[in-house]
């Protein structure tokens, strides 16, 4: 008869120790309750921090500014589109509107109150879903995001769009109609998710459902300004784009943020009075001024292309139900991502053009978006850097917060092309596979959303 020895057994019990507490560690930050009170207490300290501005009436930013907008309009002066162009699109208006409705002096309380409750719905769907895989990392995720952005996340236009495409992305099996009129809706607030929507069109089977909800979604907006003498300032939001030098923080604009700092002759930084921005310019910047919008649509039609190959030859080779996540949530991705990096136009909060695609992504295929995931977070916090906490910096041309910027834009090369070699993969290289298997990662219970 042999017994153990006295450190083998100490091994093993350390093991077990060890074992025990990360399990309990995960239990604890994956727990929708510690979610929530998370999601709570960055909402309660972003509101703190304000707060001392928002007495001395010195609070900075866009929410001034869509304060004077609504102040005007409902105060009998002329309303945003109805009466001029506008640089947002006609939706834009509900959400800069309704917090003005509960009085001026209450105009930022009501915008974080309502932007809770927009990113409180996203975690609970993400919530939702996690449970079919008995983890919360996308919930988790989607928090940390929040968090680590929240000076644009809770004080902008994408406060309320990042959430909508979260929930109509995860209704899109399911409730194909709300996802149509979310995702509609969420374009009509600002254009982006009109990505999401491109890819949906091309590689999901539930296209002509959301197709028919978004139309008619459009078609009541449109109505709407028509009938409120708007017509022609409709399409304001697109002209307002034409000719726009190039920001400070679009990954286009490195080139020449970079000869301003060494000095170059002709290359200097302006503010944007009308747009309320930093632009910059220099030697050579006329054609990318000129046709750089082009040069963008030209990306995102090729990756449209890439997109329909890719759903063409994968539903030749699977089922449909068991491809056509992957396609939507890479396609998306692609898209959304090439429309800020080939962008005359740069904001920090265009990332959260991204952090709905990838949550999701996460959420239905965790194996698969590990990678992007990780880049995000260091895409977020490198944006949180830059803007607010060295903003003043940058604008004096910083070294340093030169770099920061610059390492911010090539991470977002690089989920450009993670995206585009998955979707390259699918069209060209991907070998036939068995019925129901899919081409991206490892199965999960629920594949059709």
């Amino acid at each position: 008869m042999t017994s153990r020895s006295p450190s083998l057994t100490a091994g093993a019990s350390r093991a077990g120790r060890d074992r025990t507490a990360a399990e309990g560690w995960r239990a604890f930050r994956e727990s929708p309750r510690v979610l929530w009170t998370a999601l709570v207490v960055i909402h309660l300290a972003v509101f703190l921090l304000l707060l001392p501005m928002m007495r001395r009436g010195e609070l900075g930013g866009d929410l001034p500014v869509y304060s004077n907008w609504a102040t005007e309009a409902l105060g009998g002066g002329i309303w945003p589109v109805f009466g001029y162009d506008w640089v947002y699109p006609a939706g834009a208006l509900v959400p800069i509107l309704l917090p003005r409705v509960f009085g001026p002096g209450l105009y930022t309380v009501v915008w974080l109150v309502l932007v809770a409750a927009a990113n409180g719905i996203a975690l609970q769907a993400l919530i939702r879903r996690g449970r079919l895989l008995r983890t919360q990392t996308a919930a988790g995720w989607w928090v940390l995001t929040v968090g680590i952005l929240a000076p644009v996340d809770l004080l902008r236009l994408e406060g309320f769009t990042a959430p909508m495409v979260v929930v109509g992305m995860l209704f899109l099996g399911s409730r194909p109609r709300i996802a149509g009129l979310l995702l509609a809706a969420a374009t009509w607030i600002k254009v982006w998710p009109a990505a999401v929507i491109v890819a949906v069109i091309v590689a999901s089977t539930r296209r002509w459902v959301v197709l028919a909800t978004g139309a008619a979604v459009s078609a009541a907006i449109t109505l709407a300004v028509v009938l409120g003498g708007g017509a022609s300032h409709l399409d304001s939001f697109v002209n307002q784009q034409n000719g726009r030098p190039l920001q400070i923080e679009a990954p286009l604009s490195t080139p020449w943020l970079w000869m301003s700092m060494l000095g170059v002759a002709g290359a200097r930084l302006f503010h944007d009075s009308t747009l309320i921005t930093e632009e910059v310019t220099g030697p050579g910047d006329a054609w990318v001024v000129a046709n750089g919008t082009w040069v963008m649509l030209g990306v995102m039609g090729a990756l449209v292309v890439l997109l329909a190959i890719a759903t063409w030859r994968l539903s030749r080779l699977v089922h449909p139900m068991g491809k056509e996540v992957d396609l939507v949530l890479v396609g998306a991705l692609s898209l959304a991502t090439a429309f800020i990096v080939f962008n005359k136009v740069g904001s920090p909060q265009y990332m959260l053009w991204l952090t709905p695609i990838v949550a999701v992504g996460l959420v239905l295929r965790p194996p698969d978006w590990r990678t992007p995931a990780i880049l995000l977070l260091a895409v977020a916090v490198l944006t949180t850097l830059v803007f607010p906490t060295f903003y003043f910096a940058l604008i004096a041309l910083h070294p340093l917060v030169l770099i920061l910027l610059a390492a911010r834009n090539a991470l977002l090369v690089v989920v450009l092309g993670w995206s585009v070699t998955k979707l390259w993969a699918a069209a060209f290289v991907a070998q036939p596979v068995p019925l129901g298997t899919r081409p991206f990662g490892t199965a999960v219970r629920n594949t059709s959303y």
